[in-house]
């Protein structure tokens, strides 16, 4: 029960973001959008890390 607490209340700036941004009109991404501007910020961070740190 405690960590369910803590999951709710660690997700509500991310509620708070999203009402804020659809009050104003903007226009946020759905899950495969963010999945897109994520891999391709995320992806090259983690193959250059790799290459550096691991090799």
């Amino acid at each position: 029960v405690f960590m369910g607490a803590n999951t709710y209340i660690g997700n509500a700036p991310n509620f708070m973001v999203y009402a804020i941004a659809r009050h104003r009109g903007v226009k946020m991404p759905g899950f495969f959008g963010y999945m897109a501007w994520s891999g391709a910020v995320l992806i090259p961070i983690f193959l250059i890390a790799g290459i550096l740190f691991f090799r």
